[in-house]
């Protein structure tokens, strides 16, 4: 039963780790605009961080070392230094949104200025890394981020016509808009789903938790049960603005307006539902880019590392954790709108996303680090087919971005 249950929670967690920030921004903006004419973005999104998560998470069963830790050893110092610095800044950048994310959920609990929980958010991020077992972390905003089911209830006491819901699924169409604009949210909304901190933190994570070969059952039950599922629930925020924005073409900008429908649909519970969720979600996502960025440069430069050592033993990596919160925090101060720089990070984290990938796949077929548990041919070509489709989305995301004046 033991056993079962950390399984179980473990799902829970890579939900969490899923749907964030991005994934409110991003999926309750395409179906504002285009209607479920993205649905096809969530599920190749959905297929391809399944198949590199499985990677990474057997990577740190097999070899028990993390995807980073072996990159550089692997492709050599300079590759391994341009995709840290890459991924390391946005990461951080992710980790600001996060942040964000989390003061603008408490704006809407309490209505207070968002500017003034930024700091209270960092605070609280640095304490539940620094106090909170890794294992009771995630379970704890895992568990929470289930509130996000609130959408897809929402949908039910909403004025919902499923027959049309599930034709504008089957179609892509430009809505009306133009194409250039259609594909740049389809490019965003595809860099929030296979975000570069989310393998990195599996695969980390993966150590923390002493994984060997005879756990790569739960490793795979949490990827391919818990990124679904996270799916779902993204799925659910495209058809929730579909019903609710889309036939009038009302445009989306803040998490109040995300929240706005289950509220009309569900009254006050449903508002407390969809607050917490998104509190849950972009704090469980904080913690995770957080850690993302000091499990990085920490594996790169050989430091101690690890949200079980203290910070005495390591403490270059918790230095690293506490000057990426610091920098997010600074980067709020400015007041840069959260769901703005959200919107840039999910450009940034397009361009980056081979120098995540491309290791992630080489790694994967080592024989000297996998023995005979190194990809199979069937995997091989989802990773290759997938890398394509991420080289695709580095390329356009910064001529789409410029071309359509960041999709406005």
């Amino acid at each position: 039963m033991r056993k079962l249950l950390a399984a179980t929670l473990g799902v829970l967690s890579a939900i969490g780790g899923f749907v964030d920030i991005g994934d409110l921004v991003a999926a309750s903006q395409a179906g504002a605009r285009f209607g479920m004419a993205h649905a096809w973005v969530l599920l190749v999104g959905v297929v391809g961080i399944c198949a590199y998560a499985e990677m990474a998470g057997r990577i740190a069963a097999v070899s028990g070392r993390a995807v980073f830790d072996l990159v550089r050893e692997r492709l050599g110092p300079r590759v391994a230094l341009l995709n840290l610095v890459a991924s390391w800044l946005v990461t951080v950048v992710t980790l600001a949104a996060e942040l964000g994310g989390v003061a603008l959920a408490l704006q809407l609990a309490t209505g207070l200025n968002y500017l003034l929980w930024v700091p209270v958010a960092a605070v609280a991020v640095w304490l539940v890394l620094w106090r909170m077992r890794f294992e009771l972390m995630e379970r704890v905003f895992g568990l929470a981020g289930l509130a996000l089911l609130v959408f897809a209830v929402a949908l039910f006491a909403l004025p919902t016509d499923w027959a049309e819901l599930g034709h504008g699924a089957l179609r892509v169409s430009s809505g009306g808009e133009t194409w250039s604009v259609y594909w740049f949210v389809a490019v965003a909304l595809f860099a929030s789903t296979v975000s570069p901190y989310e393998v990195f933190f599996f695969s980390s994570g993966g150590v923390e938790e002493r994984w060997g070969a005879a756990d790569l059952a739960h490793a795979r039950s949490n990827v391919l049960i818990g990124f679904p599922v996270g799916g779902f629930l993204a799925l659910s925020l495209i058809a929730v603005a579909t019903v609710a924005y889309h036939p009038s073409g009302a445009s989306l900008d803040t998490l109040d307006q995300v929240a706005r429908p289950v509220l009309t649909a569900l009254g006050g519970a449903g508002l407390a539902a969809a607050v917490l969720a998104f509190f849950a979600v972009t704090f469980g996502a904080a913690l995770e880019t957080g850690l993302s960025a000091a499990y990085a440069a920490s594996q790169y430069f050989g430091w101690q590392w690890g949200k079980r050592v203290s910070p005495r033993e390591a403490a270059r990596f918790h230095s690293v954790l506490l000057v990426g919160l610091l920098l997010g925090v600074l980067m709020l101060m400015t007041a840069v709108d959260p769901v703005r720089l959200t919107e840039y990070m999910l450009v940034l984290s397009a361009v980056v996303l081979p120098l995540t990938y491309l290791p992630i796949l080489v790694v994967a077929n080592d024989r000297g680090y996998l023995g005979d548990r190194v990809n199979g041919w069937w995997t091989n070509l989802l990773g290759a087919l997938f890398l394509l489709l991420i080289v695709a989305a580095s390329v356009a995301a910064i001529p789409l971005a410029i071309i359509t004046r960041m999709g406005r």
